[in-house]
C-alpha cells in the first residue's frame, strides 16, 4: 500500500462516518481516536438517544401545565447527557466488540481494531464520560437520579445481546429510550403511565430503525455468527417494520391521550399530530427501502432524526395551546 492511497484506515477515519465531519477536519489529532470512539463523527446516535428525553420532558410539561426555569436545565442537561452517555455506551460497545469489529468491513476501521487506541485507554475514556454525565444527573430530583443510575444496566448488557438472542435491538431500545422515563420524572418528580407508554413507543421505533441499520451487516454477521433482527426477518423485514410502525404510533398516541390535560382539547389535538406525522415519515422510509443497498439503508437510518423531531415540535406547540 502506497502512502498516496486514500482509505479510511490510512486516514484514521471510520468507514461509515459522515465524510468531512468536524472530528476528521478540525479536532486535535490526539483527541480524534477518542472522539471517534464516542461517535462524535456520527451524531445520529446522539439524536436517537436525546429525542425520547425531549418527548418525555415536553409531554410531562403539557400534562401538568407547568413550565419552570428548571425545565430549561432539564432540556439542556439531557442534551449534554445524551452526548456523554451515547459516547460512553459506544466506547463500551467497541471494547466488548473489538474482536468482532475487526472481522466486519463496516467496523474494521474503528479506533480499537484499527490500532488507534488500546482497550484500556478506551475503558478509561468510557469511565470519564460516565463521571461527567453523573455530575449532570445529580442536579435532577432523587427519583430521576435513581433512574439514571439504573440505566447503566441495559447499557452494559446491550453489546452482549447479539451473542445470545436474535432480538438485540430490543436491548438497544431498552437503553436508548430510557430518557423518556428519566426526563418525565425529572420534571414531575414521579414516574407516570404516559411515560411508560412513551418509552415502549420508543422501543418499537428503535426496532424499526435499527433493523434497517442492521441490514448493512447481515452478510458479515452471518459469517461470524452474530444475531440480529435483520437476519431473523430476512425478506419479511418490511412486514415487521410495518408492525413496529403501528405499535409505535399507537403507544405514543395512548401516552398522549393519558397525559393530555383535562378540558384542553386543543393541546390534545396538537399533540396527536406528533405520532401521526412521525408515522408518515416511517411510511416514507419503507417506500424507499432497499434491503441490499447499503447506502440507502444508512441514509434511511439517519433520517430517523427528522422522524423523532416531529413529535418534539408538536409537543412543544401544545404548550402554547
Amino acid at each position: 500500500m502506497t502512502g498516496t492511497e486514500q482509505t479510511p484506515e490510512v486516514q484514521g477515519q471510520v468507514r461509515d462516518a459522515v465524510r468531512g465531519n468536524w472530528v476528521d477536519r478540525w479536532a486535535p489529532s490526539g483527541a480524534r481516536p477518542y472522539l471517534r470512539l464516542s461517535r462524535a463523527d456520527r451524531p445520529i446516535g446522539t439524536w436517537l438517544l436525546l429525542l425520547p428525553c425531549w418527548w418525555g420532558l415536553l409531554l410531562s410539561m403539557v400534562s401538568d401545565g407547568q413550565a419552570r426555569w428548571f425545565d430549561l436545565w432539564i432540556f439542556v442537561g439531557c442534551g449534554i447527557g445524551a452526548v456523554l452517555m451515547r459516547g460512553a455506551g459506544c466506547t463500551w460497545n467497541d471494547i466488548t466488540d473489538r474482536h468482532i469489529d475487526g472481522s466486519v468491513a463496516r467496523t474494521a476501521s474503528r479506533p480499537i481494531p484499527s490500532g488507534q487506541v488500546t482497550a484500556k485507554q478506551a475503558l478509561a475514556w468510557a469511565v470519564a464520560q460516565c463521571l461527567v454525565a453523573f455530575c449532570i444527573l445529580i442536579t435532577f430530583p432523587p427519583m430521576a437520579i435513581a433512574l439514571g443510575v439504573l440505566a447503566l444496566l441495559p447499557v452494559a448488557i446491550y453489546p452482549f445481546a447479539k451473542r445470545f438472542t436474535w432480538w438485540p435491538q430490543v436491548f438497544l431500545g431498552i437503553a436508548f429510550n430510557w430518557g423518556a422515563l428519566l426526563a418525565w420524572t425529572a420534571h414531575s418528580g414521579t414516574l407516570g403511565l404516559p411515560a411508560v407508554l412513551l418509552y415502549l413507543a420508543g422501543m418499537a421505533w428503535t426496532l424499526f430503525y435499527d433493523t434497517i441499520y442492521a441490514h448493512q451487516d447481515k452478510e458479515d454477521d452471518a459469517l461470524i455468527g452474530v444475531k440480529s433482527t435483520a437476519r431473523l426477518f430476512g425478506d419479511d423485514t418490511p412486514k415487521w417494520l410495518s408492525r413496529f410502525l403501528v405499535i409505535c404510533v399507537f403507544l405514543m398516541g395512548a401516552a398522549i391521550v393519558l397525559a393530555a390535560p383535562g378540558g384542553n382539547i386543543m393541546a390534545l389535538v396538537v399533540m396527536i399530530f406528533g405520532p401521526w406525522a412521525m408515522g408518515w415519515h416511517m411510511v416514507w422510509q419503507m417506500r424507499r427501502l432497499k434491503l441490499d443497498d447499503n447506502d440507502r439503508l444508512l441514509d434511511l437510518f439517519r433520517s430517523n432524526r427528522d422522524a423523532g423531531l416531529l413529535p418534539v415540535l408538536f409537543f412543544a406547540g401544545a404548550l402554547l395551546a
